[in-house]
């Protein structure tokens, strides 16, 4: 796989958690995926993404920065929401923050397998 195939296989995987597309999830993200080294399979990923959406409902994935070489794909990936509730254990509560998400993945059989995400935590601590 080329990197030009590989980034246009991430852009339609980001392309199908923004229209929250579960139903074709399993084209993009493998059936043993792990996400920050646990074993999550493509069921609790989903679950992990429903839930996401659940609590921000304004929650939209932009590509910020994108980096392929396969197997792997870094990616900066940029949100403006409004979480319900509390996030990262503060209490956003409807208030509108802006943070980046740093994450890379490794590819297998064409979907995603691994997840290594860290999300800039200290930048939503900061807008409150």
């Amino acid at each position: 796989m080329t990197p030009a195939e590989l980034s246009e296989i991430y852009r339609c995987y980001i392309d199908c958690l923004n229209r929250q597309d579960w139903a074709n999830l399993g084209k993009f993200v493998h059936e043993e995926a792990e996400h920050n080294g646990k074993q999550v399979g493509l069921s609790g990923y989903r679950q992990m993404l429903e839930r996401d959406f659940r609590e921000i409902p304004d929650l939209r994935f932009n590509i910020g920065l994108l980096i392929a070489e396969p197997p792997h794909i870094a990616a900066k990936l940029e949100f403006d929401c409004t979480p319900k509730g509390e996030f990262f254990g503060l209490p956003i509560n409807g208030r509108r923050v802006q943070f980046d998400e740093n994450v890379f993945y490794r590819f297998e059989d064409g979907k995603v397998r691994q997840v290594w995400s860290v999300i800039d935590r200290k930048s939503v601590e900061d807008q409150l």
